[in-house]
């Protein structure tokens, strides 16, 4: 499969588009308000420990708490051994190359010196599950091991990554799992596995990493072998340990020079992250417009992948970057509720608060003759677009798709495998469940980042991301409502409205306006001052009398 890699850098913002087969597969924005997050590493501070949702929430020193669930927490450590005691576990790792935060890591409780601080953080000392602990019963319940002491409390540091960034009303999601990721490796400084991609399928490869895995890193320590790493040398595997390891001391430097949560590590801008992770032997190109970014890029490389130098383009044209590829314009159906399918029919992409739904319409593409055959082209058609657009857009969370009834069993399982072959090249874990009878397919993806309608918009001040706004109708009775309680508690008559331009043309209109009608049923003059400062669905009353705005005094609940 052909893949590109393109990057359009400006003043405000860096875009990533990856393409397969010269179309749009994945797409990425960093905009300066909303900086990445995914990676950072925190010296956190346990702020509330809450037994009944099986989490902690840890202070990193932003405005909102981090989430830490307790299943993101390695129990391993409640009884936290010695580095005389550790052995090297050996094990394979059946992760895509970016999910590196599975297996998860926790801390001994702390007082506050800083020696204390250093050396909870750091795991230096043996210590037993805290007495708070034993006696409030801080446990986590699991399928595998039933009951599992939880050895946290409150005040305790502990040093944590983020793996989610925040969204909505939600904060970061953290493990205390740090995983420190390279070009060939991911350095885990607290946990002894050696993991493998299993991308890489020889077995002969497997174990030549393997073995320079276990003679070569230090006691204690472990890695995930990334895909990437499949045939380099042993001097460019060490390269990147030595340089992962440097990173690691930086942040035990950090750690020991702080007394309050803090950011300790922060992990790499999206270009050159996207370059480390995704920039792989079967990308045929990189191609980018920035003469910086590209300067950055190469000097990488050489020293990371001096192979793939030859790969990178910096590109000069006239046109931007996006409009010559074709990009631009691919991109304008991420940001559409209704997207047209080539034969006729469309896909409806609604968020709600809960789930991502998605209603899949047969427009004139099904005949009365031939419709179940109609029918099931239609659905494929849609699957492969929903599949598409959930990947650019980075959609996660619960998805549901309601597809174009089909009777047949056979037919159904038909779409199902189809949606699964069409997911299976997605870098997110997604988990696809076979169509109800009501054929309803039901799709979990795995939530990491904001998705872009997240990043690129934010809710229209009018209708408070409702989408839809209350008729002029229905403003109109409201004013009346308003009026009838008004003129009950008050004997003023001359008040002063303010609407929206919109809204005053609609009262104002005709030989005999709303306006009128209303200020003869109430016996009240009012005068309309247009103001943009007014939502297009609100209003607001002031009387002239008293020279103050007097709406809620009489609004009507």
């Amino acid at each position: 499969m052909k893949k590109e890699i393109i990057i359009n850098s400006s003043t405000n913002e860096v875009r990533i588009a990856i393409t397969e087969e010269g179309k749009l597969a994945e797409f990425f924005i960093e905009l300066p308000e909303k900086e990445r997050s995914i990676g950072n590493v925190y010296l956190g501070k346990v702020s509330k420990i809450i037994q009944g949702i099986n989490a902690a929430f840890i202070d990193i020193g932003a405005n909102q708490d981090a989430f830490l669930h307790f299943s993101d927490v390695d129990e391993s450590l409640e009884n936290m051994a010695t580095d005389e005691d550790e052995d090297e576990e050996d094990a394979d790792d059946d992760d895509d190359d970016l999910d590196i935060f599975d297996d998860l890591n926790f801390t001994e409780p702390v007082k506050s010196t800083q020696q204390e601080i250093e050396e909870s953080a750091l795991r230096k000392t043996k210590s037993a599950p805290p007495k708070s602990n034993q006696d409030s019963g801080t446990t986590f319940r699991t399928k595998k091991m039933g009951n599992v002491q939880i050895n946290l409390e409150e005040k305790q540091f502990i040093l944590v990554q983020i793996v989610r960034e925040a969204y909505g009303q939600k904060g970061v999601r953290v493990t205390t799992k740090i995983a420190i990721p390279g070009r060939y490796t991911v350095l885990l400084p607290f946990d002894g596995l050696i993991g493998i991609s299993k991308k890489i399928a020889s077995v002969k490869e497997r174990k030549r990493l393997r073995y320079l895995a276990k003679t070569t890193l230090p006691k204690g320590f472990g890695c995930i072998i990334r895909t990437a790493a499949h045939g380099i040398t042993e001097a460019d595997l060490l390269k990147d340990w030595e340089n992962l390891l440097a990173k690691w001391q930086e942040i035990e430097q950090k750690v020991k020079k702080s007394d309050s949560p803090c950011m300790v590590y922060q992990d790499m801008e999206l270009a050159a992250s996207v370059i480390r992770d995704l920039f792989t032997k079967d990308v045929e190109r990189v191609v980018c417009d920035s003469k910086k970014l590209y300067k950055e890029i190469v000097n990488y490389l050489k020293w990371a992948s001096p192979a793939l130098v030859e790969k990178v383009e910096h590109y000069d044209g006239k046109l931007s970057i996006f409009d010559a590829f074709g990009i631009e314009k691919e991109l304008e159906s991420t940001y559409k509720r209704k997207i047209q399918l080539p034969t006729g029919g469309s896909i409806v992409i609604d968020q709600t608060e809960a789930m991502l739904v998605i209603d899949v319409n047969s427009g004139k593409s099904i005949s009365e003759k031939h419709q179940e055959q109609n029918a099931l082209n239609t659905n494929f058609e849609a699957l492969k677009e929903i599949a598409r657009q959930i990947r650019i857009r980075d959609n996660a969370g619960i998805i549901l798709i309601d597809f174009i009834d089909i009777n047949n069993d056979s037919l159904r399982k038909k779409i199902y495998l189809a949606m699964k072959k069409e997911l299976s090249r997605d870098r997110a874990k997604t988990v696809v469940y076979p169509l109800t009878q009501l054929s309803i397919m039901q799709i979990t993806r795995q939530r990491i980042n904001q998705n872009i309608t997240e990043k690129i918009s934010e809710n229209c001040p009018m209708c408070n991301g409702r989408g839809r706004i209350q008729s002029k109708s229905v403003l109109i009775n409201s004013i009346e409502r308003w009026l009838r309680n008004f003129r009950s508690h008050c004997k003023e008559f001359r008040l002063i409205l303010h609407v929206h331009p919109h809204v005053a043309s609609y009262l104002t209109e005709g030989t005999i306006s709303r306006l009128s009608k209303l200020m003869l049923k109430y016996f009240v003059k009012i005068k309309v001052q247009q103001s943009e400062h007014v939502s297009i669905d609100g209003f607001k009353f002031e009387s002239v009398r008293r020279n103050k705005d007097i709406t809620q005094e009489y609004m009507v609940n």
